[in-house]
């Protein structure tokens, strides 16, 4: 199978960013040129990442509000018709003591992932299209680490409690959109979601599973089903899963799911192996 694009899914904790890792090594052991982008890339090619969104108007607002800002405002912003995108993630990295945080707080507010879920879908396939065209024509194969369905579900299912032929759809798009790269997606599975979630919340900074636990049960599907703490987030998760596996069964393209449980690195690694022995 000729592709140039591996797409690595699954649940919080089942071991994405390990198993992207490792196929990435595997790939290079073959020679193969291969790409990397994990979760939080802020250089992510087909999707946005500490990016905020501003119509014309909006950006007019912002700059006279901060006009002293404005140069260093330039380097971090790219406008594409009447869109004006900020990379304010970059910005926080370089700037952070120079920028007030009520500007801050603006271009937080408006990041491309706190947009109304249709805005969010036609920028994010806006840029998987350009993604699809550079990379049809280049000699790279790329491996993306959860942007493919944890995305789409997140903002349509958590974010925003949308219907499930919404999300489904979303993530068909992006299928579609990716169909000339013929891509592989890797489903990382785990056989106890109770066990695999709290392993990673107790490897993981606390200030994570508090922040993961607020996104999961106050807002969209986890608020209107009345879920709270860390039972309310696992019960967010299941359901969670049970979209995912249904979107997987939609789904016209190359797929394998892998499990993770016994979290044995060695072994795991030959399952990767076979699973990617017919990439070239």
């Amino acid at each position: 199978m000729h592709t140039k694009l591996i797409l690595i899914e699954g649940l919080p904790g089942s071991g994405k960013s390990t198993t992207a890792q490792l196929v990435h090594e595997i790939l290079t052991e073959n020679n193969l040129r291969a790409q990397l982008f994990l979760e939080g890339n802020l250089d992510h090619p087909a999707d946005y990442d500490g990016v905020a969104y501003l119509d014309e108007v909006e950006y007019d607002d912002l700059l006279s509000a901060y006009e002293e800002f404005r140069d260093l405002l330039s380097p971090y912003t790219w406008n594409q018709g009447n869109s004006y995108f900020v990379e304010y993630r970059k910005l926080i990295n370089e700037h952070s003591s120079s920028i007030p945080n009520e500007m801050l707080d603006t271009l937080v507010k408006h990041d491309v992932y706190e947009l109304p879920l249709d805005r969010n879908r036609e920028l994010i396939t806006a840029k998987w299209k350009q993604f699809a065209e550079r990379a049809l024509n280049g000699a790279d194969l790329y491996i993306f680490d959860c942007c493919f369905i944890q995305n789409p579900v997140t903002m349509g299912m958590i974010k925003h409690d949308a219907a499930k032929e919404d999300i489904t759809n979303y993530v068909v798009e992006l299928a579609a959109i990716s169909e000339a790269l013929n891509p592989l997606l890797i489903y990382v599975d785990q056989n106890d979601l109770e066990y695999s979630f709290g392993k990673a919340v107790e490897e993981r900074p606390q200030e994570w599973s508090e922040g993961f636990v607020d996104y999961y049960t106050k807002q969209g599907f986890g608020k209107k089903q009345g879920y709270t703490g860390l039972e309310g987030t696992l019960q967010v998760l299941k359901a969670r899963r049970d979209l995912e596996e249904s979107m997987l069964s939609s789904l016209n393209m190359a797929k394998r799911k892998v499990n993770n449980s016994s979290y044995d690195l060695d072994a795991y690694r030959q399952v990767l192996v076979k699973v990617l022995s017919g990439i070239n």
